[in-house]
């Protein structure tokens, strides 16, 4: 890619120094949030070996050790092709979100269940008709009592886990 001859040794194109260092820079962004994922993800990956350990040691270094080693990391990334990983790094990224969201909606639905009662309770079950209602206001009645008491809302946990469940289905 960086060579200015080919096989024939006609004369190539150069990338210019820009292009360059935009390039290094996509790897290096690409190098940082595969560093953020955890081993087993990577090594699912089929990275090369070298890569593999290099990106795994780099998860528990301070500053200076962890910038020059991201230098070479970027050096190995920039001897492979790194389309597949792009890829999927944006599914991993994807799935996360999705994550996310539905445990914002969950979160969101207990916090109704448990404020508004009877009707964010109708309206749950017009869009869950899966879920189980009784087991759901016998919850909401027992987190109202944990609140009254000043007791730990080991209730509201249990619902968020049987909400999480059925929104998630």
């Amino acid at each position: 890619m960086y060579d200015t001859y080919d096989e024939e040794h006609e004369n190539i194109g150069r990338l210019n120094k820009t292009q360059q260092k935009r390039e290094i820079a996509e790897l290096h962004d690409l190098a940082k949030s595969l560093s953020k994922l955890d081993p087993v993800a990577l090594e699912k990956m089929d990275l090369p070996k070298e890569l593999l350990q290099a990106l795994i040691a780099v998860q528990g270094m301070k500053h200076t050790a962890e910038k020059r080693q991201f230098k070479f990391i970027v050096k190995l990334l920039r001897q492979i092709e790194t389309e597949s990983f792009h890829e999927t790094i944006a599914e991993l990224d994807a799935k996360k979100e999705e994550q996310d969201k539905n445990f914002h909606r969950t979160e969101r639905w207990r916090d109704r269940l448990i404020a508004e009662g009877q009707g964010a309770m109708t309206e749950f079950m017009d869009i869950y008709p899966q879920a189980d209602a009784s087991q759901i206001r016998q919850l909401v009645r027992n987190i109202n009592k944990e609140i009254a008491q000043n007791k730990p809302h080991k209730s509201s946990r249990v619902l968020f886990r049987l909400l999480r469940d059925v929104i998630c289905q």
